[in-house]
This record gives C-alpha cells, structure tokens and sequence, in this order.
C-alpha cells in the first residue's frame, strides 16, 4: 500500500521544501497569465503580496494539511490506477479536483479577517476554477516528487 500523503508532504522535515514548491507553483502560474483577467490576477496577487510579503508561505503552511486531505483520495486512486503520471491523472478529473480544492480556500476566506484579501479573492473567485485547473499539472507534478 502507498503512503498516504499526510505521512509524506506533511512530514515535519519535509514541509519547508513542499512549501517552497507550492510557492514557485502559484508565482510561475501567476507570471503565465496574459489578457485582461491575466493583469487582474497579477494586480490583486502583487497586492495581496503586498500586504505581507510572508502572505503566500504562512496561507500555503496553514492551507496545506487541508489541501491534502483534499487531494488523499485522488492519490490513492492514482497510485492504485498504475498510472505514470499524477499530473496526467489529476489533470483528466480537472473539474472535480479544482472543486474541491476550491472548497479550502473558500471555507478559509469566509473565516478571515483581512479585508484586502477577501476583497481581491471576492474579485478573482469568478475565474479561479480554470486557473486551478491550469496548474493541475504543475501541482501533481511537485506531489509525485514530494511524495516520493
């Protein structure tokens, strides 16, 4: 049986590095974006970081358990599937993986108080599922080599 992703990426020795990639994810997403919704999702991401240059690290860390367990049963299918690739297997349930990762963030905003974040994310929720379904391969990506 694989190990389950709690076991892995939130392994005390492990979890600087996971960070560090989520981080390098989010930024390289954010930086790939063009057109309209492009610069509004930059504008409201630089401001966000603004806010606190520590913002994106400190949600990642605090979002992460709940991320895993969001993403535990795609990767016990997965790893039972035989499949070679996460990133190819997450990517073809795209709708349904975004949905639920989507379900963290927002249970997060609704219970915070900053202002400026929940204005920005009331902003950008519209267009968040296909920016989330985007980086479905960048993400399951950093998991098979985090998991490992």
């Amino acid at each position: 049986m694989v190990a389950a992703l709690n076991e892995t990426l939130l392994e005390e020795s492990r979890v600087p590095a996971v960070v560090a990639d989520v981080q390098a994810l989010i930024d390289a997403e954010v930086s790939d974006k063009s057109g309209a919704s492009g610069l509004a999702l930059k504008g409201g991401y630089g401001a966000v970081k603004k806010v606190s240059p520590s913002i994106v690290p400190d949600a990642v860390t605090a979002l992460l358990p709940a991320f895993v367990a969001k993403l535990e049963p795609y990767w016990q299918e997965f790893s039972a599937s035989g499949e070679g690739s996460f990133a190819d297997f997450i990517s073809a349930r795209g709708d349904a993986v975004a949905d639920s990762l989507l379900e963290v963030t927002d249970e997060r905003i609704e219970g915070s108080d900053k202002a400026v974040v929940k204005s920005m994310y009331s902003k950008l929720r519209g267009s968040a599922k296909k920016h989330v379904t985007a980086a479905l391969p960048r993400l399951g990506d950093v998991i098979q080599k985090r998991a490992a």
